[in-house]
């Protein structure tokens, strides 16, 4: 039987060969991470990365201009439209409505305007037959003047005569007779005229305020013709488009309900032009500009890389674009590295999973600084 002295004398080779085991996986350890130390600090003095990065794209909501009721929904959920497309219909019968009152006040204020042309028409005319019986007038005046002075000087030779009983007494009285008439024609004929000269006036009186009435009837009608497009203009607001070709949201709403008018309804994501949004710590900007070269990788796609290039930053942190933005003269101040978003856009038209990247994904992005 083996003592228990050669029994611990043969385990000892066998632990001296671990030994040596162990202290090369040690040493594989050591520069493993001191190689990946290494290459860590190495990248980052040409590369700026964050993983506080989303896709984003435009996103055009469908709000209706007017309010109604739901008359048809031409949309589902996820489908894809284009620019154009019809997405909802309100039922648009009071607008119809709307539409012929407006039209039918429009009718009404252009006979208005016809009637008081033709007022205005009749009121020349009569201008100008009361400057035609002035002139008239004005004519028998003359000649009254001239029967007036005719018959004063027959008057006053027959007054000569009859002191010396050359002529008759009847004779005289006929010459005082034809004078007195000769004065009274033409006081009546002045008293004529001046009526028909306050009728001329009162008749231009009565057209200047004819004229007066076409201009207010020439802007009732532009303003009944701006109630008339106005109305067509909410008639067709029924009828609500897609602005944009993309995918439609959740749509929730359905025919019969009522919508107000500025309604958020559902959406339409133009998910053809997407880009990225990073937000990179005030810290990693320092050599960051635009132009430079982007790799970019989608947690959706792991094993793809996308080529971009930055274009943009943002002119403010995203803590002072926020609801309630930090007030640092408020209280006591605890200095927090900021965040800056940075746009960045993908430059490979050819790269078709870019079409396939939806906002709100979660990317890795890596700017290249050299």
């Amino acid at each position: 039987m083996a003592t228990t002295n050669e029994i611990q004398n043969d385990n000892k080779p066998a632990s001296k060969k671990k030994n040596p085991v162990f202290i090369i996986i040690l040493a594989l350890l050591l520069i493993g991470g001191g190689w990946f130390g290494f290459s860590k600090y190495q990248h980052s003095l040409h590369h700026e990365d964050t993983d506080d990065a989303q896709v984003s794209a435009d996103i055009s909501p469908a709000i209706p201009r007017v309010s109604g009721y739901v008359m048809d929904v031409r949309v589902k959920d996820n489908q894809k439209v284009k620019k154009g497309d019809t997405l909802l219909v309100l039922d648009n019968r009071d607008y119809v409505i709307k539409v012929e009152q407006a039209e039918a006040s429009l009718q009404i204020a252009q006979s208005n305007l016809n009637s008081a042309k033709a007022t205005t028409s009749a009121a020349k005319a009569n201008i100008a037959t009361s400057q035609a019986s002035v002139g008239t007038v004005d004519a028998q005046i003359d000649a009254a003047k001239v029967n007036v002075w005719r018959a004063s000087q027959d008057y006053d030779r027959y007054a000569n005569l009859i002191k010396d009983h050359s002529i008759t007494q009847q004779q005289f009285e006929q010459a005082s007779a034809a004078k007195q008439t000769a004065e009274k024609q033409l006081a009546i004929l002045q008293e004529q005229r001046k009526q028909a000269s306050q009728q001329t006036n009162a008749v231009a009186v009565q057209s200047t305020a004819t004229a007066s009435q076409i201009n207010v009837a020439d802007a009732t009608i532009h303003q009944r013709q701006v109630d008339v497009d106005a109305a067509k203009l909410n008639l067709s607001y029924t009828v609500i488009i897609a602005l944009q070709d993309g995918l439609v949201s959740k749509v929730n709403v359905q025919p019969g309900q009522y919508v107000q008018a500025g309604q958020a309804l559902f959406s339409v994501v133009h998910s053809d032009n997407v880009w990225v949004i990073a937000n990179f710590k005030e810290t990693q900007l320092n050599k960051m500009k635009t132009g430079q070269k982007v790799v970019i990788k989608a947690d959706a796609y792991p094993g793809h890389d996308f080529v971009a290039t930055l274009t943009s930053f943002s002119p403010a942190t995203g803590s002072t674009f926020a609801l309630l933005p930090p007030d640092n003269a408020s209280g006591n101040f605890v200095k927090v590295v900021q965040r800056l978003p940075v746009k960045i856009e993908f430059s490979d038209p050819s790269d078709t999973l870019v079409h396939k990247l939806r906002p709100g994904m979660n990317v890795l992005v890596d700017v290249h600084l050299d």
